[in-house]
C-alpha cells in the first residue's frame, strides 16, 4: 500500500513541475504598474520586492533596459531571466495575437464558384 502511495505522490509530484510553466510570469509595464500588480504578474517577485522596483523608479526615474531591474536590492539575474518575456518597459502591453481565418478548400463550392465567375 505504501508503493502505491509513494508512486502517486511521485506521479502528482512530476505532473506539477511540468504544471510550473502554466503559472509562468504575466506581463507587466514595471514603469507603470504599481507594487501590487508588480508581485501578482511576475515569478518570484514578492510583495517587498515589487515595492523595492516601485520605490527605485519613483527615485531613480523610469527603467529603460532589463538590466536596470538589477539595481533594485534582491533583484538577481535568475529572476530577470525567468521574467525576461513579462517584463516591459513603455507603451500598452501588446494585444493577444489574432488567429489567422481558416483557409477555405480549394474544392469547396464557394471556391469552385469564385473560379467560375
Amino acid at each position: 500500500m505504501q508503493t502505491k502511495f509513494r508512486n502517486l505522490l511521485a506521479a502528482l509530484a512530476v505532473a506539477a513541475s511540468f504544471a510550473l510553466p502554466a503559472f509562468a510570469a504575466t506581463p507587466v509595464n514595471v514603469n507603470k504598474a504599481d507594487a501590487a500588480t508588480i508581485a501578482k504578474s511576475l515569478d518570484g517577485i514578492g510583495q517587498s520586492k515589487a515595492q523595492a522596483i516601485v520605490a527605485w523608479r519613483e527615485a531613480h526615474g523610469p527603467f529603460k533596459r532589463i538590466e536596470d531591474l538589477a539595481q533594485v536590492k534582491g533583484i538577481g539575474k535568475s529572476t530577470l531571466e525567468r521574467n525576461h518575456d513579462a517584463i516591459r518597459f513603455s507603451g500598452d502591453l501588446p494585444p493577444p495575437k489574432a488567429e489567422e481565418p481558416a483557409k477555405k478548400k480549394a474544392g469547396s463550392r464557394q471556391a469552385k464558384a469564385a473560379q467560375e465567375s
